[in-house]
């Protein structure tokens, strides 16, 4: 038989795609991405700008070792099928590996699948085709973009502010957080009453008089009302209306991660991240399966294969009347949108008989994720929705009831939403009621409300910013960036995050918004669709853009060092906090001239002994800000541990006992001490 290679992006999907494509096939992965644009050339942005933006891609640091593997096994096959995973991303992959491996068009295949199962695996190497250079174009055209961007406002805000990168998306999304911080301290409350009745069994509140709506501004107008009514209340109208209420379609990748976050509280990372390991697979009790679709899209379509599984599922477990229909969604047809919603592979694989061989955060995201596919294909659940108004001297109260007539998809979806029946009493019109008590209370007018990571993507998706792989990196860059802080689950704005908004808004107000960011969005769609000439757009936004950094280099104002009170006890100068590779230091304003700086006071956190010295064991951290643990004697004493040491030696070979989870081990051998 001939010799099959298949490629794919991770390892994880090694072993089953292996296994359903038998002993013809070797699959190997290429570890994520294998090359990126080279820091060469002007600015170090890696593309040749005279010369239509032509890239410069060279392998990733730690790369190279693959690649040469991948080149002896392609060179040795007679097919070389390229799996990676079924998006813009995934295609450029697909293509960097058609590149350095040097493969003809003879030789490969590209294969797209969207779940990791076996029918769906065999079915795609039924449809092989070749890369489409559309989509790779737009994906590299916005990783040349963000890399312009990148690089260009990043180097600007270091020069210039206390901040230390600038992104187009995160630029914009940070904007928001901070147009919406202003908004809150901008706003000024209005004060507000309402007045309301309390009956045996019910309340009504007070919406109009006569036929007008009231407003009521203040106590006086309230107290003026209260003098006006008196306990009896006549039933004027008793309305009674039947409502469809449907469900909502399955997940896209920003509804998965709004919900995700309102319903298990799973920021965005964690969310994409547990959502990846049910996407590339599970072993299961006799085989290992992918339990989710890909997780990366803006479409809310299900496969015909799917939708006919499900009713027929619904029919045999709830009954026919539950059967509801497809939804439909009227949206600007794109690629992404030819992809799949998320849903589970397989209807029949219920929560709870997966559950045995989930950790308990993937056993809620894959719950969360199969309930809302199989509630958008049940029935819609009906209500019997009754409004009562109560007339007392003219002043209308209104109150309000809702019984579940028809559960629908709420039988299986009421964990996820409100769905509770609300009762009045069977009242009849021109009864009359006695209220036990008539109340008045205060109110002010609310500003409005902080953005959390779900509402923000859920912004960000409405207004056209970014695509379903970016969201869950934009809410860790300006976290990790220092721009936002996280008070009660919501975005908060520092001072930094104001600082960089202000700067970039004095000089790229026309760029660096919403409507552009969107426009470029819709730029790079056109060219997936074969629309648009990737370098023409890169070439329009270029002569726009760089003129503006150029003059923003010149015209934006430093900002000072912040003094910190105290004097050079060498020049007498003030001092005054810098900011350096790693980190904020205290140092001389009359630099270079004074080169004093205050050295740090670190407090050691002692361990243990050395147990190769006379030193002590230290925590430590490394230049990116991992912890370990190693000897205060360096460098004369390089004794260090990534674990934590725990002051014994293994019995067996002597070295260090560590502590790693709740596991007492040894650094050096096999040892694990029995708890």
């Amino acid at each position: 038989m001939a010799k099959k290679l298949v490629i794919v992006e991770s390892p994880h999907k090694t072993g089953p795609i292996g296994e359903y494509l038998g002993k013809d096939y070797k699959v190997l992965a290429s570890k994520g991405h294998i090359r990126d644009l080279a820091t060469s050339g002007k600015y170090g942005l890696g593309v040749d700008i005279e010369d239509h933006f032509k890239p410069n891609y060279i392998p990733i640091k730690g790369k190279k070792s693959v690649i040469t593997e991948l080149k002896k096994e392609a060179k040795e096959a007679d097919t070389v099928y390229l799996a990676t995973d079924p998006d813009r991303e995934g295609e450029a992959i697909s293509w960097h590996l058609f590149d350095s491996l040097g493969l003809k068009e003879d030789k490969y295949e590209r294969v797209v699948f969207n779940e990791i199962t076996k029918n769906a695996v065999i079915e795609a190497f039924k449809h092989q085709r070749k890369i489409d250079k559309d989509l790779v174009n737009s994906q590299e055209t916005r990783r040349i973009l963000d890399r312009i961007i990148g690089f260009r406002l990043s180097k600007l805000i270091q020069s210039k502010t206390s901040g230390s990168s600038a992104g187009r998306v995160q630029s914009v999304a940070l904007k928001l957080i901070v147009d919406r911080e202003r908004e809150i301290n901008n706003f000024n409350k209005e004060e507000y009453w309402t007045i309301s009745s309390i009956f045996t069994d019910m309340e009504a509140s007070l919406s109009k008089y006569k036929t007008k709506k009231i407003e009521i501004k203040n106590e006086k107008e309230a107290d003026e009302i209260l003098d006006k009514l008196d306990k009896k209340f006549v039933v004027e109208s008793v309305t009674k209306k039947s409502k469809n209420k449907a469900s909502k379609p399955p997940f896209t990748t920003s509804t998965m991660q709004q919900m995700a976050s309102i319903k298990l509280g799973f920021n965005s990372k964690k969310t994409m991240s547990v959502a990846q390991k049910l996407y590339e697979g599970i072993k299961l009790e006799s085989e290992t399966e992918g339990l989710i679709s890909y997780m990366r899209t803006d479409s809310i379509r299900l496969s015909d294969e799917f939708v006919n599984e499900t009713y027929k599922f619904i029919e045999k477990e709830y009954g026919k009347e539950y059967v509801g229909k497809v939804k439909q969604k009227v949206k600007k047809e794109n690629v992404q949108d030819a992809h799949e919603a998320i849903r589970p592979t397989s209807i029949y694989r219920t929560p709870q008989s997966v559950k045995p061989y989930l950790t308990n955060d993937e056993y809620k995201l894959y719950r969360l994720i199969y309930v809302r596919a199989l509630s958008s294909l049940m029935k819609e659940a009906k209500t019997e929705n009754t409004t009562v108004i109560l007339d007392n001297n003219d002043y209308k109260f209104t109150t309000t009831g809702q019984i579940i007539t028809f559960d629908g998809y709420l039988k299986i979806y009421k964990d996820y939403e409100d769905s509770k029946d609300s009762f009045l009493p069977d009242l009849k019109e021109g009864s009359v009621l006695e209220s036990i008590s008539i109340n008045k209370e205060q109110h002010f007018t609310k500003p409005p409300a902080r953005y959390s990571e779900a509402t923000l993507i859920k912004e960000m998706e409405e207004l056209g910013i970014g695509r379903p792989s970016t969201y869950a990196p934009t809410m860790d860059t300006i976290k990790k960036r220092g721009y936002v802080t996280i008070e009660d689950k919501k975005f908060v704005p520092t001072e930094i995050g104001f600082e960089i908004t202000d700067k970039l808004q004095e000089c790229f107000s026309d760029l660096i918004n919403v409507e552009y960011t969107a426009s470029m969005e819709n730029d790079l769609d056109e060219i997936a669709e074969g629309k648009e000439v990737w370098y023409e757009v890169l070439e329009d936004f270029y002569k726009k853009f760089e003129p503006s950094v150029k003059e923003a280099f010149e015209k934006m104002e430093k900002e000072a060092p912040k003094e910190t009170g105290e004097m050079c006890p060498e020049c007498n100068h003030p001092l005054v906090i810098r900011k350096g590779r790693y980190g904020q230091f205290v140092a001389c304003s009359n630099y270079p001239e004074c080169k004093y700086i205050v050295k740090e006071e670190k407090e050691e956190k002692e361990i243990c002994d050395c147990p190769n010295c006379d030193g002590k064991i230290i925590e430590k951290k490394s230049r990116k800000g991992k912890v370990f643990y190693g000897c205060n004697n360096y460098p004369k004493c390089k004794t260090a541990y990534w674990d934590e040491p725990v002051g014994d030696k293994c019995p067996n070979c002597k070295g260090m006992l560590v502590k790693k989870k709740d596991i007492i081990k040894c650094s050096s051998c096999d040892y694990v001490k029995e708890s």
